[in-house]
């Protein structure tokens, strides 16, 4: 059996540092107990006991494997579909306006940070609720976040029970196929096709690959790992790849800082671009 260690101020701060530099996620003093407790299994996985030693494992690591495992286990990947109520209803009001007002041919959302798949199929799925057919053609929506592995579940689009239960019985017969098996449940083929699901890291990842800007972006419950530089940084990137009058949605509990002059609160959590 491995005789698992406590975890060390000097091994934390190694940790974190490592994480900052390489997946710009902000780790307080206060996250100490919660890093030993959500990393303590993966130790026991690779028969190490000590958290020098998996630090070591880590900047040996050239694939950046490890790196994904160390960010999926100190990140809270908890999403559910059509979360942010108020959103859908002010978009329910709005969406054929913005549709009209788009800035290409096609119209173009944003799910960064995408999680295990809930949000960007929850605006399929209300895309194809609330616009013509012809116009649900012209959609685009690209679904990004830094783990391969929860881009591997969200792609699958298959969900347990509970993952669906809140959502209208209408709903779950139209946009879902029933596994009654595993009593599973998987998105239809057709709302998976209008996903694209890429890796892509918002701290460092290149922004200049987006030739074409995007009508609405969704970031919500990201941006609460990030200091306030990065923050900043991130919210600069969106508003460089947002047209004026496109849409930034971000968590409730989340808001764009002060000093912000790219973006306007239309209502909490719901940014315009400032053209």
């Amino acid at each position: 059996m491995v005789d698992e260690k406590a975890l060390t101020k000097r091994e934390f701060d190694l940790l974190r540092k490592f994480v900052y530099t390489n997946a710009g996620i902000s780790l307080s003093d206060q996250k100490m107990a919660l890093v030993q407790g959500r990393l303590s299994k993966r130790l026991r996985t690779l028969g190490m006991n000590s958290y020098k030693q998996y630090y070591d494992h880590l900047v040996s690591d050239d694939t950046g494997d490890e790196l994904i495992h160390l960010i999926d286990a100190i990140s809270t990947n908890v999403t559910s579909f059509f979360r942010e109520r108020g959103q859908w209803e002010y978009l329910k009001i709005h969406i054929e306006d913005i549709f009209a007002k788009r800035s290409n041919s096609a119209f173009r959302i944003w799910s960064a940070g995408c999680s295990s798949g809930e949000e960007p199929y929850s605006i399929a799925m209300f895309l194809l609720e609330n616009l013509p057919a012809v116009s649900v053609r012209q959609c685009k929506i690209l679904a990004t976040d830094i783990s391969a592995d929860i881009l591997r579940r969200a792609t699958s689009g298959r969900y347990v029970a509970k993952n669906v239960e809140p959502l209208p019985k209408n709903y779950v017969s139209k946009y879902f196929d029933r596994d009654r098996k595993s009593e599973s449940y998987q998105i239809k083929a057709f709302v998976r096709e209008m996903v694209l699901f890429r890796l892509f890291n918002l701290v460092y990842g290149n922004f200049s690959l987006f030739t074409n800007p995007f009508d609405m972006i969704f970031c919500r419950n990201v941006m609460i790992y990030f200091d306030t530089p990065t923050r900043d940084k991130l919210i600069a990137e969106f508003a460089r790849v947002l047209p004026p009058g496109g849409l930034l949605f971000i968590g409730h509990s989340e808001s764009l800082t002060r000093n912000n002059k790219l973006f306007r609160m239309i209502q909490p959590s719901i940014y315009e671009r400032i053209g």
